[in-house]
């Protein structure tokens, strides 16, 4: 290989190693994003399996940190150590966005029998601040600007509703920019209306969308590097070892 083309594909190597970093962040944040939201809303799920492609999404951010450092240097010094630890480190980062990108579509297509749990929550809310459902769903209708599990309507089926006089519905229905809001469903037009189940599921599935897709364009810049230390390493010259040819202790 002439010498402007090795400039060439250390150049290259360079960049996509560079790009791996901002691959690694978007990846990390959409990562902790998700078990953020699960720490929240944890009543609401199923099960934890959820969070098994945030916490994938979280370790592969961390080798492709460490693999875009190895290609730098593997772009500035032409060692056969660092290139084959780009190598090593690229190959591990494949197999955990693999594996997070097909959880990440299996949770995608099967999000509603993972908030299973959505009207129990809903229907043992008593009001009182200590009980862990109604912070739970207090919590969900302020942060989701939601009402109900479908709308505001469910609410006059809950014990609640009953206990309350068949009059208003929980005060973290209202909306915030109204000061006299009293949860009374003769003031709609104060409360919030849209369902909460259907706005978490939103919410979860551009999460997953999101590591799904930043896995795939993260391997689309891996496999660019790849292509260019494998080129670097198949022009390198090999070390040259000398057998010895008498016994140095004779």
């Amino acid at each position: 290989m002439s010498e402007p083309s090795r400039r060439i594909c250390k150049i290259v190597l360079r960049i996509f190693s560079q790009l791996l970093w901002l691959a690694a962040l978007v990846i990390a944040l959409s990562g902790i994003f998700l078990l953020i939201n699960f720490k929240h809303y944890r009543l609401f799920f199923e099960d934890e399996y959820i969070i098994l492609p945030a916490l994938l999404a979280v370790i592969a951010a961390l080798f492709l940190l460490a693999a875009g450092i190895a290609g730098c240097c593997a772009s500035e010094k032409e060692s056969p150590c660092l290139q084959g630890i780009f190598v090593y480190f690229l190959i591990i980062v494949f197999c955990l966005e693999a594996t997070a990108a097909t959880l990440s579509y299996i949770n995608v297509e099967k999000m509603g029998s993972e908030l299973a749990p959505f009207e129990r929550v809903f229907h043992q809310y008593n009001g009182s601040s200590k009980d862990p459902d109604t912070q739970a769903v207090d919590f969900l209708q302020k942060e989701l600007h939601c009402c109900g599990l479908h709308g505001f309507q469910d609410w006059q089926t809950s014990p609640w509703f009953n206990e309350s006089g068949h009059t208003r519905v929980p005060l973290s229905c209202c909306n915030s920019t109204f000061t006299n809001c009293t949860g009374s469903v003769d003031q709609l037009g104060l409360l919030f209306t849209k369902g909460c189940q259907g706005k978490l599921e939103n919410v979860l599935s551009f999460i997953l969308h999101l590591i799904l897709w930043s896995s795939v364009g993260a391997a689309g810049i891996q496999v660019v590097g790849l292509v260019s230390v494998s080129v670097l390493m198949r022009e390198s010259p090999l070390q040259e070892y000398r057998i010895l040819d008498r016994d140095p202790f004779s």
